[in-house]
């Protein structure tokens, strides 16, 4: 019963592999189902009650955060209270008092004030699965038309090496396999495919770099705070040969939800 979830009649095991890949989380109840099982892991963490009040704090990209707001709330805050379900042979039964949503990026600052402080203005990337969210903070807030969602996620690059991989040396790499060479990471594998992840590494940090300068931003002119999946990957492959301006990296991938926590908990004292 590991990471099995149980929900009106059915079971779903949880964390065997990548969504599928949807532009709208509320298109499905992929994300929902997911929601339930992070619950119950807190609450176990915790070792809270398996009967309890949920407030849920959640994120959208800014550049969408004015649009998908409100169905994103009614997807997360639904009618069913209580809500009842089993995970890993446990019952739970949830009463979802709330939903928060916050910007991403900006709400993982709500931990790291300092990436900001006395710079006037600040350029946030938030690195994803699927997508690269920019915004630059003037004066730590927000410049809202600034904002730009760019299609060169981390899952863009992983499907590119493997693609290279297959086609220079016949061989089929995993995900997890990538993931862990281009982190600097030990993994059993030829030589020749670690050669082509490595240097898929950079190829994609380039292709980063350069996508930002077009989106309007220069990167040797100021700051950066590259946060997200693959933000590990960039700071392993950027060379100071790149110029850049000053960088900090958040390669904490729990960063945006620690920060919705923190928020929720400072208004919930107030």
């Amino acid at each position: 019963m590991r990471n099995v979830l149980q929900y009106n009649g059915k079971f779903y095991v949880c964390g065997t592999g990548r969504q599928t890949l949807v532009r709208n989380k509320t298109s499905n109840d992929n994300y929902y189902l997911l929601t339930m099982a992070a619950i119950a892991q807190e609450i176990r963490y915790r070792r809270g009650e398996r009967k309890t009040d949920v407030v849920l704090a959640a994120g959208l990209p800014l550049a969408s955060f004015g649009r998908e707001k409100k169905g994103f709330w009614e997807y997360l805050f639904r009618k069913e209270q209580p809500l009842r379900f089993r995970y890993e042979d446990e019952s739970y039964e949830i009463r979802i008092q709330d939903v928060k949503l916050f910007p991403q990026g900006y709400s993982a600052l709500a931990l790291h004030p300092e990436c900001v402080r006395d710079e006037p203005s600040v350029l946030l990337a938030d690195i994803g699965g699927w997508t690269v969210d920019l915004m630059r903070l003037d004066n730590s807030v927000p410049n809202a038309a600034t904002c730009r969602s760019l299609e060169l996620g981390v899952i863009r690059c992983v499907d590119e090496i493997t693609e290279q991989v297959r086609r220079n040396i016949g061989l089929s790499v995993t995900d997890i396999q990538i993931e862990r060479v281009m982190n600097g990471q030990s993994c059993s594998m030829d030589p020749a495919a670690k050669e082509i992840i490595v240097r898929q590494g950079r190829l994609y940090t380039e292709k980063i770099l350069s996508a930002i300068m077009e989106a309007g931003f220069d990167l040797k002119a100021i700051p950066s705070v590259i946060m997200g999946g693959g933000a590990s990957i960039l700071k392993r492959h950027v060379t100071p040969q790149d110029g850049l301006c000053r960088q900090v990296y958040l390669t904490d991938v729990h960063a945006n939800a620690s920060g919705y926590e923190r928020i929720v908990g400072q208004m919930c004292a107030k």
